[in-house]
């Protein structure tokens, strides 16, 4: 997904053309005390309602009580929120409901893209929180704003650095991009915006794609929901098939397993290749083996056997790169060096961690 001052980025595609500038005075909720109990009574409050999502069965929600009517509005996660753009490029209208329980599982029912973006951006907020004690995108406590219905219908999402706030489009075969890895990676392009600020060209667009790729995966394993396991897969729930593999992007037919000169040419959905295969061998090893159901089989440049030192590690040293290492115009040689200063400082030199990473940038021909 592409990475521009504005940040617009698509359902892991196409570019995204509305401009969303104008929303960025609109998604600054603030922050409101959550009540020890679920009630109905007239005082406003936060809650957590029940969703049936499309992608990810029935799911726990963070909303609230605003005297009248439930919100898709989230106090307890930097009041994020969820709206229905109606097919527009504006914010759009704030989900409510009269009972707290959204959604139908089907995509005829308004809400349940609403329940599937909302889950995501809420797992999402979670995994960073938990993980990094990342509180939002910019790590300043507040939440992004969902916008489901949005735009064309042409099948789409998206990132919008100048409203903090992730748009998706309804689709024409019924399946919006509004999985969890979809909106995991979405978001993501906002903390690479935050951290590093990848420019969205050359060898460092592809690392900001890989970025987005590595943490939507991350987020996925997380999560541990029964209906969407966790997986090295982007975007399998909409589309059937992956539209990238991290064990072995090149079965997509356009991404590279290993770096070459020349890399940065290509568009970084497809330059990203080499980043996730790294990351899958770190975190995994090379080799046949079977994660979740999944079966993955994932090659060398040089012939080796690598052992993985688990997704834990692997994500928490990417996460230190990002954040300390890498700038904008970062490329893969310089994407070996600030991950091996990361390992370096989470783990020592001396450690299997450290070795690990230069063993699998060697793997995929990043020397």
């Amino acid at each position: 997904m592409p990475h521009t001052s504005a940040h617009r980025t698509r359902a892991l595609a196409i570019t995204a053309t509305a401009a969303l500038a104008a929303l960025a005075a609109q998604t600054a909720p603030g922050l409101a005390a959550p009540a020890p109990a679920r009630q109905t009574a007239a005082a406003p409050h936060a809650l957590a309602g029940t969703g049936h999502s499309q992608y990810s069965g029935t799911v726990a929600l963070g909303t609230y009580f605003n005297g009248r009517l439930y919100e898709l509005h989230d106090p307890n996660r930097g009041g994020q929120k969820t709206y229905d753009a109606r097919g527009g490029t504006s914010l759009g209208t704030l989900f409510t409901d009269t009972d707290d329980v959204w959604g139908t599982g089907s995509v005829t029912n308004r809400q349940t893209s609403a329940v599937d973006a909302h889950y995501g951006a809420a797992t999402t907020w979670d995994f960073f929180k938990t993980t990094f004690n990342r509180r939002g995108v910019r790590n300043d406590g507040r939440g992004v704003a969902s916008r489901v219905h949005a735009g064309s219908g042409s099948g789409n999402a998206w990132w919008s650095d100048s409203c903090g706030c992730i748009s998706y489009s309804d689709s024409p075969d019924g399946r919006p991009y509004t999985s969890l890895d979809v909106a995991g990676h979405e978001i993501a392009h906002g903390v690479t915006s935050a951290t590093a600020g990848l420019l969205y060209s050359g060898e460092s667009g592809g690392l900001n794609e890989a970025t987005s790729d590595i943490f939507a995966s991350a987020i996925e394993f997380f999560a541990a929901n029964p209906t969407d396991v966790g997986d090295y897969l982007i975007g399998e729930r909409v589309t059937g098939s992956a539209l990238r593999s991290l064990d072995r992007p090149s079965r997509d037919g356009r991404s590279p397993d290993y770096w070459y000169s020349g890399i940065g040419s290509l568009d970084p959905h497809y330059s990203s290749g080499p980043a996730v295969h790294f990351f899958y061998l770190l975190a995994e090893g090379s080799g046949a083996k079977v994660i979740n159901g999944v079966t993955y089989d994932s090659p060398t440049h040089d012939g080796s056997k690598l052992l993985g030192i688990g997704r834990d590690a692997a994500v928490r040293i990417w996460y230190h790169a990002l954040t300390t290492g890498m700038t904008s115009s970062t490329n893969y040689a310089k994407a070996r060096t600030t991950t091996l200063a990361a390992a370096a400082a989470l783990y020592g030199t001396s450690s299997p961690q450290y070795a690990a990473v230069g063993a699998a940038w060697t793997a995929v021909n990043v020397r």
